[in-house]
């Protein structure tokens, strides 16, 4: 075993993040005139960041290969992997209006690896075996977030007949998925505090599925569409009702679990106000644009504090894992 720090597959969760608050700012140039070179600029940071995370973590298999294969096996961490595959995905978004050849590579590059990673993981979980201490958010990861994320590049590409077969599963995974993660809160347990901001995760299935509806359609979204953007909400008030509970974990990259669903939450409103909706999304929009990019700021400087700290990256066989193994009475 070594002693080195690694980088965890859980970090891929920050080009999440950052992808989906370059996506409200380019909404936000079409709605309000904003600057456009403030969402390309952290468009082009997310990209960055995706690329020295994919070499990070690439040399983590190659240089510190126990630590990679424990991380696979573990019951938590091994649900971040999936987010490999799904950002590479997600870079055809960042790509699109630039390059179509290269966010096409990146699509299927993406696309198949998260299939493949998809299948295999869910396919594990269904042979039981299972601590339910262990059931966290984090399984969404492999079995939903990755298949809306695909929806949503496929449909960006020009390509919805591939992009509404991965809505489809994204949705129905969801649907499954929730039922067994709200039983888990209700009666196992509760999460011990390094794993309490994996709930932000919890938000991010119906808005993200909104984003990939809408990735894949045209026209006003249908009043089941603006329902389940309605769900995503009551899932961020229920998260700030939680966060006093939450916060008894100190900041960690782990906050950034609730950056995807936020600023698919805010970029969901924008996209549906240009395409016609009006009343409360268009009354709510604006407060949740800034409450996103306040947020986000937050995390952001919390993330540059811990690393110049030294502190960003996690020891191996953090508390996280011990807490997880044992959780918390």
């Amino acid at each position: 075993m070594t002693s080195a720090r690694t980088l965890p597959a859980s970090f891929f969760g920050i080009v999440l993040g950052l992808v989906g608050l370059g996506g409200n700012w380019r909404g936000a140039v079409r709605l309000w005139g904003a600057p456009p070179v403030i969402g390309e600029t952290i468009m082009a940071v997310a990209a960055t960041v995706w690329a020295l995370l994919l070499i990070g973590y690439a040399l983590k298999w190659l240089g510190q290969r126990d630590e990679a294969v424990g991380e696979s096996q573990h019951p938590v961490q091994c649900c971040f992997i999936g987010l490999v595959p799904a950002t590479t995905a997600l870079m055809a978004v960042v790509l699109a209006p630039y390059a179509h050849g290269l966010a096409m590579a990146a699509l299927w590059i993406g696309g198949l690896a998260h299939v493949i990673f998809s299948v295999w993981r869910v396919g594990v979980m269904m042979q039981g075996g299972r601590d339910i201490g262990t059931l966290t958010p984090v399984v969404y990861l492999p079995s939903v977030a990755g298949n809306f994320i695909v929806a949503i590049a496929a449909g960006t590409l020009g390509h919805p007949s591939y992009g509404v077969l991965f809505l489809g599963a994204g949705i129905f995974a969801w649907l499954a998925m929730e039922s067994i993660i709200v039983h888990r809160m209700f009666h196992a347990t509760p999460l011990p505090a390094p794993l309490r901001p994996t709930l932000g995760i919890n938000l991010a299935p119906p808005v993200v599925a909104v984003s990939a509806w809408l990735a894949n359609t045209h026209g006003t979204p249908d009043l089941l569409v603006q329902a389940t953007w309605g769900y995503g909400l009551f899932q961020l008030l229920l998260l700030i009702r939680l966060l006093p509970w939450i916060m008894k974990q100190p900041f960690a990259p782990s906050y950034w679990a609730f950056t995807f669903g936020l600023t698919a939450l805010s970029g969901d409103g924008i996209q549906m106000t240009l395409r016609g909706v009006t009343g409360a999304i268009v009354d709510l929009t604006p407060g949740l644009f800034v409450v996103t990019n306040v947020a986000l700021a937050a995390i952001v400087v919390g993330t540059v504090v811990r690393l110049a700290q030294g502190k960003l990256l996690p020891a191996p066989q953090a508390a996280t894992a011990a807490a997880v193994t044992k959780p918390a009475a």
